[in-house]
């Protein structure tokens, strides 16, 4: 993965790296972020519904001066407003949130019990009207994107995934699943498991390589085709999880990182759900 952009099944251009939000409250601590994050040239930003953040995230959009054009918004139907009506207003709510005539992507935040096929619906509809210019899903198993196409003409975009070396193994038949449907694979949580556990393995391939233990982490989920959402308050942080196009992981490097499987997932295990 060379390049810093995804281009979706929509023709939408996807910046390659966003800058997550998930768990950046309040409004003033996600609009603080957020700037810092588009000043150093971030143009992907990763919000939701259910991280009660986006008059944040809004805010500083509006006070960043960056032509709409060049920016990429994701948002996302929470749980409860899965449905078809509940889908269309939801979407409406979360543009007004951010103060925004669309999204870039609006996905399906978890593949909910029963009002999945209707929430998708909605989505179908709330693509054709513009109000978004991808539509996806996230934590689909293949189970679940298998029963979303066999009753819809729309290929989600993305699908939005825990993803880390620690459940590589664990992920990659759904990492080859998206690939062959034309499905583009966000990473989230890349991190997460890292900041809590640092392994000796992975500061020897950053010593290597001139890069930080983060930085490898997020090289390698590019070169699995994922596009990473690194979460971070901290300006150092946020610059140095940015700085990742410029440096290769060797085949062995990266073969050393697959081999971290564990199974231990940050997040719920989505294949628990019905």
């Amino acid at each position: 993965m060379d390049s810093n952009t995804f281009t979706l099944n929509t023709q939408t251009t996807m910046p390659a790296i966003g800058f997550g939000t998930w768990l950046v409250t309040p409004d003033s601590a996600a609009t603080k972020a957020a700037t810092e994050a588009l000043q150093i040239g971030y143009r992907h930003i990763d919000t939701a519904k259910i991280y009660t953040n986006e008059k944040g995230v809004g805010a500083a959009i509006a006070a960043a001066g960056i032509p709409r054009a060049d920016l990429f918004v994701t948002t996302k139907l929470w749980n409860q407003d899965q449905g078809y009506e509940s889908g269309l207003a939801a979407i409406d709510e979360s543009l007004a949130n951010l103060g925004l005539d669309y999204v870039d992507l609006y996905l399906i935040h978890w593949p909910q019990t029963d009002t999945r096929a209707d929430a998708w619906k909605a989505m179908q509809e709330i693509h054709a009207s513009g109000k978004a210019k991808a539509v996806g899903v996230s934590n689909y198993t293949i189970r679940h994107l298998e029963e979303l196409l066999a009753s819809s003409e729309l290929v989600p975009a993305v699908n939005q995934v825990e993803f880390h070396p620690y459940i590589y193994e664990q992920q990659k038949e759904l990492l080859a699943y998206c690939k062959e449907k034309g499905i583009v694979v966000e990473a989230y949580s890349p991190l997460a498991r890292h900041s809590r556990d640092v392994d000796e393995r992975i500061a020897k391939i950053a010593e290597q390589h001139g890069k930080t233990a983060s930085q490898v982490i997020l090289r390698w989920c590019l070169q699995h085709g994922t596009a990473p959402l690194p979460r971070s308050t901290n300006p150092e942080h946020i610059k140095e999880n940015f700085e990742i196009f410029d440096f290769q992981l060797s085949d062995a490097d990266m073969e050393t990182l697959n081999s971290f499987s564990d199974g231990e997932r940050i997040t719920t295990d989505p294949e628990t759900l019905a």
